[in-house]
């Protein structure tokens, strides 16, 4: 549920696109509601709890503009170029990025075998760029750039978040991060907007509230409760259904178009993540 949750983000973007709102604005309503929510987390995750030291709230200030904020903002951006099919193989990548960044960051050997796994999953995504350069042209280029600098700022954030996990604890580490997201988002609005671009259609605040609660915050506590039930692993596997979901509702929903080249892409990035999962 939480996967699929996650999945239906992309649709909500590209719904609300169709009423002429920027990601800047977009994005900051979608925060603006989630806010309250993850306020509420951070103070039930910390009950008890021992108070941040300067160097928990410096880790979690670089950890919310990394994992949060730039990869929100990259992904809301590059979904306004490409379709919501390719916007989530491409973020489907993500393990492969984290290996990448363990082998410069942490000096991990990679095995030939891991090295297949990759190649799998990168000639999946080709498969369905090429798909969208045909029928998109040079601005799938600039949304796809986009969407994969927001999935390598959430590699970043997994990457160096592990040791705050142990400190803080996983709810209350994403409950502080994603705050400090929100109100980076908000404060973005404001810089770079009026407020009078807070006037937007009606359906857009709908979608950024059905935004916030279902595609954002009801997700994030369903996988933390996933993998605190039966790990890790086993979650992120599962997890394989939101490629497949966001396929299905893009073409129900979106009317996006469904080809042999968007299965068989989706097909080779799911098999090159499981049997990475599987031979680590």
């Amino acid at each position: 549920m939480g996967s699929i949750a996650f999945s239906g983000k992309a649709i909500i973007v590209k719904l609300a696109y169709r009423h002429g709102v920027d990601a800047v604005t977009l994005i900051m309503y979608r925060m603006l509601f989630a806010l309250p929510l993850f306020l509420l987390l951070t103070w039930w995750a910390g009950r008890g709890k021992p108070a941040l030291t300067r160097r928990d709230w410096l880790v979690v200030l670089g950890l919310g503009f990394s994992g949060y904020y730039l990869a929100s903002f990259l992904d809301f951006a590059g979904l306004a170029y490409i379709s919501a099919s390719l916007e989530r193989l491409i973020l489907y990548l993500n393990p492969t990025l984290v290996l990448a960044f363990s082998v410069f960051v942490f000096k991990v050997r990679v095995k030939p075998m891991q090295l297949l796994a990759l190649a799998i999953s990168y000639a999946g995504v080709l498969l369905v760029f090429g798909q969208e350069i045909h029928l998109q042209g040079a601005d799938a280029v600039l949304g796809a750039v986009l969407v994969f600098g927001s999935a390598v700022s959430y590699a970043l954030y997994l990457v160096y978040s592990g040791e705050e996990v142990r400190r803080l604890g996983a709810m209350r580490l994403t409950g502080l991060a994603t705050t400090v997201a929100c109100v980076l988002c908000i404060a973005q609005f404001l810089i770079l907007r009026p407020l009078s671009a807070m006037a937007v259609a009606p359906e857009v605040i709908w979608l950024s509230v059905l935004n916030a609660t279902l595609c954002t915050f009801a997700p994030v506590l369903m996988v933390m409760l996933a993998i605190e039930r039966m790990g890790a692993t086993m979650t992120a596997q599962t997890g394989m259904v939101g490629p497949m979901s966001t396929i299905i509702m893009g073409v129900l929903i979106l009317g996006e178009p469904f080809t042999p080249w968007v299965v068989a892409g989706t097909l080779l990035v799911l098999t090159g993540v499981w049997l990475l999962a599987r031979w680590r």
